[in-house]
């Protein structure tokens, strides 16, 4: 075995990771997320056993819910990824096509895509464990309309971090719904963040969601108020969204990287 040549190797793939701020993140975001995640949660549990009357239908719903704000931010960001992969990205933005209709054309799609696996999901949660997401009643749309909405606005913050780093951050594309679960208190109440990191996760539309949504199922009481708040949230960081989206498009267009990001 010549050393050299592995030492060489190595080297190359060291270095890979060094030149790409993408790469190293993806190398530290996973361990990161793991701890915060789990630590709250078990940190929730151990503090309060008897919180939940019906644990299993009200963390089943949270999952479901959070699964659809996961496809559909995924499936955003999927369509996107490829039209990279099938070398397509290229005739996509040399086409007479507007900007704003292939944000229109993504958003529309992706929540086809993303029916196609929460329906499913849904139904199969009534007869294996007795929980129906429809006990949330008229409410659920709304949820759904937030998750969404703030779904939308992950897809294009990651589409256009593939238009400003290229490819390598294509990772991100699949990491971005874990690093806001832990603040999203989607398992557990806010009150079992600190208080530093309640002020932060405030800011997030996921919050009120679902502290909306274990309080329907558990007081039996809509806010909608606070329901309301989450979707104006959401609709606010969807405009931001399409703002960065327009600054990353004619950032690379004027860099010239448009042209091989499908190379």
């Amino acid at each position: 075995m010549n050393w050299y040549k592995v030492y060489g190797l190595s080297l190359r793939h060291l270095y890979l990771i060094k030149g790409s701020f993408p790469r190293l993140l993806d190398l530290i975001y996973w361990p990161t997320i793991q701890v915060f995640l789990w630590g709250f949660i078990s940190k929730f549990f151990t503090l309060n056993s008897e919180y939940y009357s019906d644990t299993v239908g009200i963390i089943l719903t949270a999952a479901i819910l959070y699964d659809f704000l996961f496809r559909s931010s995924i499936s955003y960001n999927m369509m996107f990824l490829e039209e990279i992969w099938s070398r397509n990205f290229t005739n996509l933005f040399i086409a007479p096509i507007k900007i704003k209709e292939i944000i229109t054309a993504l958003t529309l799609t992706a929540i086809i895509r993303t029916s196609i696996g929460l329906v499913p999901a849904a139904l199969l949660a009534i007869p294996l464990f007795g929980v129906s997401i429809f006990n949330l009643g008229f409410p659920l749309l709304l949820l759904l309309l937030a998750l969404y909405i703030f779904g939308m606005t992950l897809g294009l913050l990651v589409t256009s971090g593939l238009l400003r780093f290229g490819p390598s951050f294509e990772n991100i594309a699949w990491a971005s719904l874990f690093f806001l679960a832990p603040l999203g208190c989607i398992y557990y109440p806010i009150e079992i963040l600190p208080e530093w990191l309640q002020l932060t996760a405030k800011v997030l539309p996921l919050v009120h969601i679902f502290e909306e949504m274990r309080n329907i199922l558990m007081n039996n009481m809509v806010s909608y108020s606070e329901i309301f708040k989450a979707i104006s949230i959401s609709f606010v960081y969807f405009l931001l969204g399409v703002i960065i989206f327009y600054l990353s498009y004619f950032g690379a267009r004027e860099r010239g990287t448009l042209i091989n990001m499908g190379e």
